[in-house]
């Protein structure tokens, strides 16, 4: 019996027995190709050892195993590393490595561009050009690991490349849960941070799902005026209603929602906006994480100066808001928050873009 071309990198540990078992092979051999693919980063069939010569020659037949292809890897001086990854369509991400912060972490992205057209995004200026599978996105957390020998080692994912994680939800969540499995990577929930605009029909489905990542929402304003024109899904999903939803969601104990804050020079940087942003986050388990701009060609703002960023912090932390300022990583190789862009962007307008993030 004849079977369609299938990519075992695409499939949780479930769907590869059922696989498997339709082509008559035993369940243990589903969690020994996994092992290899997810564990070890190994994609070559005939590479698998401890697989007969016959299961590897059956499995080859109509199989195919997907990798990211590296092709760009650049060294910052602060040991960030950003690395470019091809699919097998020839769409690129970027995705970074980025060493003792304090643990090593890996930044992936969720998509190809993004629709969510951010004014302080390089990414936002590409639009959309394709959501990533589940296997493109896991896949982007082996290669990094074992091109930085970590593999065998805890590490930290921060789903905050290119592109809206909740825009992808089905894809993103399939891929934590890849990710997640004790014959993969068992990466626990507790190092995957999700970022966010805050797309809220999404945002509830994931308070329900038993992988639960830490939540960061991306907020950047304290007006609905001021956020709707620095990051347009606001129109759909104003502040009160993203606030609320926050207050809804579960959190561990211990657990707080981050909020990130992207500092821009006299736009939103403004005793008046700390002020606001502390009445804002009140009532919710909440940290406040800073980040002054990282200026780049085509976006048409300034990053503060130190004088201003401490003014800001300082208001919150005397309005009993726990805040931290993040230190830009990577910049010297456009690896920073907002930087990462590839060619071949899409043409859509704004208001196709927006579309797209209502379908």
């Amino acid at each position: 019996m004849s079977h369609p071309r299938w990519d075992p990198a695409e499939l949780e540990l479930g769907e590869l027995e059922s696989a498997l078992g339709a082509r008559g092979v035993e369940p243990f051999h589903a969690r020994q190709l996994y092992r290899w693919i997810h564990k070890r980063g190994v994609t070559d069939i005939d590479l698998m050892t401890d697989l007969s010569l016959a299961l590897r020659a059956a499995i080859k037949t109509d199989c195919v195993v997907s990798t990211p292809r590296v092709v760009g890897d650049e060294s910052s001086v602060d040991g960030t590393r950003k690395f470019t990854l091809e699919f097998s369509d020839a769409r690129r991400v970027e995705s970074v490595f980025i060493p003792d912060t304090p643990a090593m972490t890996f930044c992936v992205s969720t998509q190809v561009g993004c629709a969510m057209a951010c004014g302080f995004c390089l990414t936002g200026r590409m639009g959309l050009v394709r959501h990533l599978t589940a296997g493109e996105i896991a896949g982007q957390v082996r290669v990094l690991a074992a091109a930085t020998g970590l593999l065998d080692r805890s590490f930290n994912i921060v789903l905050m490349g290119m592109g809206e994680p909740l825009h992808n939800y089905d894809n993103t969540m399939k891929a934590l849960r890849i990710l997640h499995s004790d014959c993969g990577l068992a990466v626990s929930p507790r190092r995957v941070t999700l970022s966010t605009v805050g797309i809220i029909p999404a945002l509830q489905r994931l308070a329900d799902e038993p992988f639960m990542p830490n939540l960061a929402v991306s907020l950047h304003a304290t007006t609905d005026e001021q956020r709707s024109a620095l990051v347009p899904p606001n129109r759909r999903y104003p502040l009160v209603e993203l606030l609320d939803a926050c207050r809804r969601f579960p959190l561990k104990k211990r657990s707080r929602i981050t909020f990130e804050y992207v500092l821009l020079n006299d736009v939103n940087d403004t005793p008046e906006d700390a002020h606001r942003l502390a009445t804002l986050l009140n009532g919710i388990k909440s940290k406040v994480n800073l980040l002054p701009l990282n200026p780049a060609p085509g976006i048409p703002y300034d990053r503060p100066d130190d004088d201003r960023v401490d003014r800001f912090a300082r208001i919150l932390v005397d309005r009993g808001v726990n805040v931290s300022v993040r230190k830009s990583r990577g910049r010297d190789i456009r690896a920073a928050c907002g930087q990462l862009i590839v060619e071949g962007g899409s043409q859509r307008s704004a208001a196709q873009q927006m579309a797209l993030l209502l379908r």
